[in-house]
This record gives structure tokens, C-alpha cells and sequence, in this order.
């Protein structure tokens, strides 16, 4: 046996076979224990609406929900999501129909470059599913956690809050 047989019977050893509840679709995935959850949903499924900013879960352009809870998918093993419920901002919207938060984000101009949008939408999706009736120094505080650096947040608040009191009172109150 060569050094070159042991190394590819060790490559074989660590691998795993996840499966994956992303989006309400269960997915099968072969992958190494190392790589990070938004590794496995960009490359592997395909879902390259989850974003890779900074690799060190400070921007927040990687943010999912796992189990409705707002995670850095850069700080996350992909095998820790295993038997956890995830959504990435594809669950937003219903084939080409925005979804409330995201014509939010579009009628109080919330985004520019975009680059950050869906970290933005992922985490205000949690926390208004958390704290619907969150005024809107509790959602600048929330958002203070991502960075954008084109809009300068103050529309981000407005389109969250906006959204937060649509959801409230889906009528004209």
C-alpha cells in the first residue's frame, strides 16, 4: 500500500451523508465535516441567494433561519443543520411573487447594491416572526447586528417596520 492509497481510504472516511431540511425540501448531501453550511447551500444545492461576505460572521450576508431562529450560515457546520428546519431567502417568496417583507424592502427603497439584502431579509423575517409588535428602536437595534454600506439603515428600519405593521393590521386600520 502507498502513501497515495492511504490518503485517498482516509478522503473516503470522512465524508458524510447529511440530509438537509432547506426550504421545506429534504436534500441528501454528501459532504466533509469542515465545510460550513453556506458552502453546502451555495455549491451543492445551489441556493446562491445566501450570500458570503466576510467568512467570520460579522456582515451577516450569510444569514439564515435554522429552526426560525436568524444563524451566520458561515459560522455553522453544514453537519450541525442536520435534523434542523432551514430557510434561505428562496422561502420568501412564492415563484416570481415577492413576498410582503420583500415589496417592503422594495417600496421603502431598502437596498442598493443588494449585496446584503438577503442577510437583512433572512434576519428580519425571524424577528418579526418573534417580536411582531417590535417598535422600531428594537429593529434598529436587530439590524445594527449586519452591515450594509449603501443605505445607511434607516431605510432598512422603515421597510421592517413598515412590513411589522402590515402584518399587524393586514387591513387599513
Amino acid at each position: 500500500m502507498t502513501d497515495t492509497d492511504t490518503d485517498t481510504d482516509t478522503d473516503t472516511c470522512n465524508v458524510l451523508l447529511l440530509n438537509l431540511d432547506v426550504n421545506g425540501e429534504q436534500h441528501e448531501v454528501i459532504t466533509e465535516p469542515r465545510r460550513t453550511l453556506v458552502d453546502v447551500l451555495r455549491h451543492d444545492l445551489r441556493l446562491t441567494g445566501t450570500h458570503v461576505g466576510c467568512e467570520h460572521g460579522i456582515c451577516g450576508a450569510c444569514t439564515v433561519l435554522v429552526d426560525d431562529r436568524p444563524v451566520r450560515a458561515c459560522l455553522m457546520f453544514a453537519a450541525q443543520a442536520e435534523g434542523a428546519r432551514i430557510r434561505t431567502v428562496e422561502s420568501l417568496s412564492d415563484g416570481p411573487e415577492l413576498s410582503d417583507l420583500q415589496r417592503a424592502f422594495s417600496d421603502h427603497h431598502g437596498l442598493q447594491c443588494g449585496f446584503c439584502t438577503p442577510g437583512f431579509l433572512m434576519l428580519a423575517e425571524g424577528f418579526l416572526a418573534e417580536r411582531p409588535e417590535a417598535t422600531k428602536d428594537e429593529i434598529r437595534e436587530v439590524v445594527a447586528s449586519n452591515l450594509c454600506r449603501c443605505t445607511g439603515y434607516q431605510t432598512i428600519v422603515e421597510a421592517i417596520d413598515g412590513c411589522a405593521v402590515a402584518r399587524r393590521c393586514p387591513k387599513e386600520c
